[in-house]
């Protein structure tokens, strides 16, 4: 009988994708679907990218590039930063990674290991707490809390660090909530991490172009002093819908540059050729598809914190942030997962259960506004029959 070693043991899942599969198999046989479940932009990507990942294959692109990708990519990274944050980068800190868990799960192994704590968001993205686990570190889950606006908050983050913890995984704007965290609260994280040189910092910011209501993403690359221990983590997916093209990227200190690209060596590679030509012309390309989806991203966001407040027991504060809503659904006497399988097999709405992202995601659903208003509306309202057939008492 072939045995693997334990550590896959604790390996968890995306559930994200389980519900997708399900959902598609539903539609296989016949169903009205409607998927709310998955993370993924429904418009495609911009004609002029596409047309440079085309181009890039008819000049000849065919072959393996650099581990850390392609220069002129490296480059348009780095010149990004600087035109949305205000921040100098050198290319040569930003490593291309074939999408945004690449970056995590560098930086787990970097840093995991028995013995060792990770502070992770919760409810955050499944993917920290799952590769934090199989490295046999301890899991240590920061709250993020509703009555927060679902931001992180400074003071408790850095009361669950301790002299084992190695490294402090953030998440602004949030998946699974939407939350932002304001300048204030990062200012105070910065702050006080001074007292802990020996820890490490990981910040997600996939979806910093896609905030609201005039609320600004503040990226931590803008605080120096902890530059020399940050690991900036961002990419194509969210912002120019190329979530197919597998496309990321990370800047990082020094000092683990080099690790990082052993890391690749011995992995991928290298990213397609291909994709990475279709990079540069996203982000050095006109910007207005960005500033199109997002702000139709916004009209559905109030679309659906409208909708979700008008039914019966459940409950929405408005996310500042990503394209996901998150849901207080306690008052309706299901637990998440549950109600997530139920609207499923029986309303055709695709959810996600909060527990999916965490011990503090009970009570609430993963709803995501990256479709349609028109699918939105259907999905509400039969959202809306299924809780008023399924009151409690």
């Amino acid at each position: 009988m072939l045995r693997v070693v334990p550590s896959f043991d604790r390996i968890g899942e995306e559930n994200a994708f389980a519900v997708l599969a399900r959902a598609s198999a539903l539609a296989a046989q016949g169903r009205d679907i409607v998927n709310l479940g998955i993370g993924q932009p429904d418009f495609a990507t911009p004609a002029h990218i596409v047309e440079a990942g085309i181009k890039a294959l008819r000049d000849g692109h065919h072959g393996y590039t650099p581990a850390i990708g392609i220069p002129p990519l490296r480059e348009a990274v780095a010149r990004d930063l600087h035109r949305r944050h205000g921040v100098e980068v050198s290319p040569d800190a930003v490593m291309i990674v074939p999408g945004g868990k690449v970056t995590m799960f560098m930086a787990i192994l970097m840093f995991g290991e028995p013995g060792a704590e990770i502070l992770y968001p919760d409810p955050g993205f499944p993917i920290y707490r799952s590769m934090i686990a199989f490295t046999g570190a301890t899991p240590v889950p920061v709250p993020i809390r509703e009555a927060n606006g679902f931001a992180f908050s400074a003071e408790e983050t850095l009361s669950l660090i301790t002299e084992r913890t190695r490294l402090l995984i953030v998440n602004s704007p949030a998946n699974p909530t939407g939350g932002v965290t304001p300048k204030a609260e990062i200012d105070a994280l910065v702050q006080g991490l001074a007292a802990h040189p020996g820890v490490a910092v990981l910040s997600d910011e996939i979806y910093g172009s896609m905030t609201y209501d005039g609320e600004a993403h503040v990226s931590l690359l803008a605080y120096p002093e902890i530059r020399d221990r940050l690991i900036a983590l961002d990419g194509a997916s969210k912002t120019y819908a190329m979530t197919g093209w597998r496309l990321g990227w990370s800047v990082w200190p020094k000092p683990l540059y080099d690790a990082a690209r052993k890391l690749a060596v011995n992995s991928f590679s290298c990213v397609n050729a291909a994709t990475q030509w279709g990079g540069v012309a996203a982000l050095d390309g006109p910007q207005d598809c960005v500033t199109a989806m997002v702000a139709a991203f916004d009209q559905r966001r109030s679309l659906i914190v409208d909708g979700l407040n008008g039914l019966p027991n459940v409950s929405c504060i408005t996310p500042k942030g990503a394209f996901y809503a998150f849901p207080n659904i306690a008052r309706t006497g299901w637990k998440a997962k549950a109600l997530a399988t139920a609207l499923l097999d029986e309303a055709g709405v695709a959810a996600i259960g909060g527990p999916d992202f965490g011990v503090y995601g009970e009570g609430y659903l993963r709803l995501s506004y990256a479709n349609s208003a028109e699918n939105i509306a259907r999905a509400l309202e039969r959202m809306n029959r299924f809780l008023s057939d399924h009151a409690p008492g």
